[in-house]
C-alpha cells in the first residue's frame, strides 16, 4: 500500500469532513511525520506550515532533526516554524511534559497561521501501541479507544491521517520517493515502556497473529464507538441528576445518580469533574467508585486530589471545592 499512502490521506479528510489542507504539519523528522508531509504535498494540501518542536534533550542529533526539517520545508515550498522548550527544566513526567509542551506550541502555531488543525503522523502501530500500553497500566474502556483520529485542540483540531496506515506502508512510500528521514535513538531505549511494547511485545504478538496490529486497531474502534454510546448516557444523566447550584458547590440528586447503572453514574460524575476543571491526573478506578459510594452515604462524606469535597445531606449530593 506504500504507493498509495496520497489515497488514504484524500479519504481521510473526506471521511471527517475536513477541509483537505491541514495547515499545520507537525514534523520530526522521523519516517511518519515526513511521510505524512510527502503525502499531503503529493495531494496538493496547502498552504502548509511544517512545525518542528525541539525537545532538548537529544543535543546534537536533535539539532540535526531540526536542521533536516528545515531543509526539507524549504524543498517543498513550505512556511517552516520552529520552536522548543527544555523538556527536563519543566519537571515532570519526562514524556508527558513533552507532550503537553510540544501540543501547547502546535495549537499556538496554528492560531498564528489561523489552521483549521495540525496534522500529525501517528500510524496503525501507534495506535496498536498505545492500546498494548493502557491496558498494562490497567485502563477502562476509556483507554482502550487508543489515539482519536480527529480530537480538540485549544480552539483548533488534531487530525492523524496515517491512522489506517501501518509504519511498513509509511517506509514502502519513503522508499519509493527515495525520501531520506532521522531516527531517533532515544526509540530503541528499553527504559521506556512504549518502546518495549514495539521493540519486543509486538513482534511476539505477531507470531500468534500475524494481523495483530489491525486486530488491535479494529478493538480500539469498537471501544470508541462503545464508548461514545456510554458518554451520551451519562450526559443524559447527568443532566437529569443536576439540581441548581447552592453557590458554587453543585448539586446532584443522590437517587437518580445511585439509582443508575454504575458504569454510566461513574461516567457522570467524570463528566462532571472535567466540565468543572477539577483536576483528574491522580485519580484511578477506585476514586470514582468512592464517588458514588459517598452517594449512598456509605461514607457520608470523601476528600478528594485537588481539594475537592463530596457529601451526602439528605437527598442530594453536594461537590465543590474545599474553601
Amino acid at each position: 500500500m506504500g504507493a498509495a499512502l496520497p489515497d488514504a490521506v484524500r479519504a481521510f479528510f473526506a471521511a471527517h469532513a475536513l477541509p483537505p489542507g491541514p495547515g499545520v504539519v507537525a514534523v520530526s523528522g522521523g519516517a511518519d511525520s515526513v511521510a505524512l508531509l510527502r503525502a499531503l504535498h503529493a495531494v496538493g494540501a496547502g498552504p502548509l506550515h511544517v512545525a518542528h518542536f525541539h525537545h532538548h534533550l537529544r543535543g546534537a542529533e536533535a539539532d540535526a532533526d531540526a536542521a533536516f526539517v528545515r531543509a526539507l520545508a524549504a524543498e517543498l515550498g513550505c512556511e517552516f516554524h520552529f520552536g522548543g522548550a527544555d523538556v527536563v527544566a519543566a519537571g515532570g513526567n519526562v514524556e508527558a511534559t513533552a507532550r503537553r509542551l510540544r501540543y501547547d506550541w502546535l495549537s499556538a502555531v496554528a492560531r498564528t497561521a489561523g489552521a483549521a488543525c495540525v496534522a500529525t503522523g501517528h500510524t496503525a502501530d501507534d495506535q496498536a501501541e498505545t492500546v498494548l500500553h493502557r491496558l498494562v497500566r490497567g485502563t477502562g474502556l476509556r483507554g482502550l479507544r487508543g489515539i482519536a483520529a480527529v480530537a480538540p485542540l485549544d480552539g483548533t483540531y488534531v487530525a492523524r491521517p496515517l491512522l489506517a496506515v501501518t509504519r511498513a506502508d509509511v517506509l514502502a512510500f519513503l522508499a519509493k520517493l527515495g525520501q531520506p528521514f532521522r531516527t531517533d535513538s532515544s526509540n530503541a531505549d528499553p527504559c521506556f515502556t512504549r518502546n518495549r511494547i514495539r521493540a519486543d511485545v509486538l513482534p511476539l504478538l505477531t507470531t500468534f497473529n500475524p494481523d495483530v496490529v489491525a486486530a488491535l486497531n479494529r478493538a480500539a474502534g469498537q471501544a470508541a464507538e462503545a464508548f461514545d454510546l456510554v458518554d451520551r448516557l451519562a450526559a443524559d444523566l447527568l443532566a437529569r441528576a443536576e439540581w441548581p447550584r447552592a453557590g458554587e458547590l453543585v448539586i446532584l440528586d443522590a437517587a437518580t445518580l445511585t439509582a443508575a447503572d454504575p458504569l454510566l453514574a461513574r461516567e457522570a460524575v467524570r463528566r462532571l469533574w472535567e466540565r468543572e476543571g477539577w483536576p483528574t491526573n491522580q485519580f484511578r478506578a477506585a476514586h470514582w467508585h468512592r464517588v458514588l459510594a459517598v452517594a449512598t452515604g456509605h461514607p457520608p462524606a470523601a476528600d478528594f486530589p485537588g481539594g475537592v469535597g463530596v457529601r451526602r445531606v439528605g437527598r442530594v449530593v453536594r461537590l465543590g471545592r474545599r474553601s
